[in-house]
């Protein structure tokens, strides 16, 4: 219970010029401006997605909290294809949320898209991270511009300092705002 009452929070307030209203969940007017994307916000980064996911099992940590963010305006995204389908795709595995519904997840990952500034990617630094999965991340907040990349796993992306581009978990981000 505690999950979908996590994903209607973070729905509230997505104008319905965002995202349609779904079944149940209900939208307000929000002044985030075209794509929810306000343009002097401090925080311009790629959210790692397990970010995302331990966002999704809880409202009662940093995680939760940087979701909230980026539904404020208070954080900018930057979102690849490929980061997109990496955040259904593992947020969809069978028993990782198991109180929220395949099309709750689909809704949310569909939000955090239409939030996003969308980025493609037109080179590879691949391999450039231990994990080839993050390699991804690394990819897209290069291409962005992104000098953040908010995860859980700072491990992960040793090495992005010599592109510019600092790890820093979710609690950092929001001492940033």
């Amino acid at each position: 219970m505690l999950q979908k009452v996590t994903t209607r929070i973070l729905l509230a307030t997505i104008p319905e010029s965002i995202y349609p209203p779904i079944g149940e969940y209900t939208f307000q007017k929000s002044s985030c401006g075209i794509r929810g994307i306000v343009d002097n916000t401090a925080v311009y980064a790629v959210i790692d997605t397990c970010v995302l996911v331990s966002a999704l099992h809880s409202n009662l940590g940093a995680s939760f909290e940087i979701l909230q963010a980026v539904r404020h305006g208070e954080i900018r995204i930057a979102l690849s294809v490929a980061l997109a389908i990496e955040y259904e795709s593992v947020a969809l595995r069978p028993g990782l949320v198991p109180a929220l519904t395949a099309e709750e997840i689909q809704v949310v990952v569909d939000v955090l898209c239409r939030m996003a500034h969308p980025q493609k990617i037109f080179y590879t630094w691949r391999p450039f991270l231990p994990d080839p999965d993050d390699d991804l991340v690394i990819e897209l907040a290069a291409a962005a511009g992104c000098a953040l990349i908010v995860t859980h796993n700072i491990k992960d992306f040793k090495g992005s300092e010599s592109l510019g581009i600092r790890a820093i978990t979710p609690a950092q981000a929001l001492n940033l705002i």
